[in-house]
């Protein structure tokens, strides 16, 4: 199928016709291509045959749950993706600690609501010339000892490689890096990376994402020397010991 580059492709993931349907109308309206589908089988097939923007994946799913789909997708692409959930009590631990999605809707919602939270999420992913930090576009690359971040082309490197970060992992990185040495606590930062609304980021999420940074970015993730805990505060980025 030829792909329309001047619209946003949505893949829409729920095992309830009814649900992709509406979520689907609406996403339409909106002017979104929507692509469906019922499983996770079929989720990772679609996904695979035309690329999403972004996608709506249902956390219950069929041959495959949407938590085990969504860890086969972050291994091949960072695309946002809004999880549907009717564990909203689990939410926290299942979306933000196992997983870093982008967001999340509890059911039943609102389709609306759906759509507002998907231009959210694609605005931050895709985002305009000016960075969350307020950095103009075309700066240069800044550099952190071994680690770059090029806020014009959205890219974080580590010795000269490109790591994938979700679009939350690198608004996080983002506000770090253009706050050198400045620590923040758990509250700052999730002002910060919730500014431009709609970004439903708990405390503990947090923790799961500074995790995950550490991970792409560390050496040693156990022993951190970027992003570091500053005890009893929270969070800082440093030049690296």
């Amino acid at each position: 199928m030829e792909r329309d580059e001047s619209r946003q492709r949505v893949l829409v993931v729920d095992d309830e016709p009814a649900i992709r349907d509406v979520v689907a109308r609406y996403l339409r309206d909106e002017g979104f291509i929507v692509d469906e589908a019922g499983d996770g089988i079929s989720a990772l097939e679609q996904a695979a045959a035309s690329p999403p923007d972004l996608l709506i994946l249902d956390l219950n799913l069929p041959q495959l749950s949407g938590v085990e789909v969504f860890r086969r997708l972050r291994e091949r692409s960072d695309v946002p993706v809004i999880m549907l959930t009717s564990r909203v009590n689990e939410v926290d631990r299942v979306v933000g600690l196992e997983l870093g999605a982008d967001d999340y809707v509890g059911k039943p919602f609102s389709p609306r609501e759906v759509v507002a939270r998907v231009k959210t999420v694609l605005r931050r992913y895709h985002r305009e010339p000016t960075s969350v930090a307020g950095k103009p576009s075309g700066e240069p690359p800044q550099r952190i000892g071994e680690l770059e971040i090029d806020r014009t082309g959205h890219e974080v490197r580590v010795r000269g490689k490109a790591v994938a970060l979700t679009p939350m992992e690198f608004k996080i990185f983002d506000v770090l890096a253009s706050n050198l040495g400045r620590a923040f606590s758990r509250d700052q930062l999730l002002d910060k990376v919730s500014v431009d609304g709609g970004a439903h980021v708990f405390d503990r999420t947090l923790d799961r994402h500074i995790a995950n940074l550490r991970q792409k970015l560390e050496s040693d993730p156990a022993r951190p020397r970027y992003v570091v805990t500053v005890f009893g505060v929270g969070y800082k980025l440093v030049e690296g010991a």
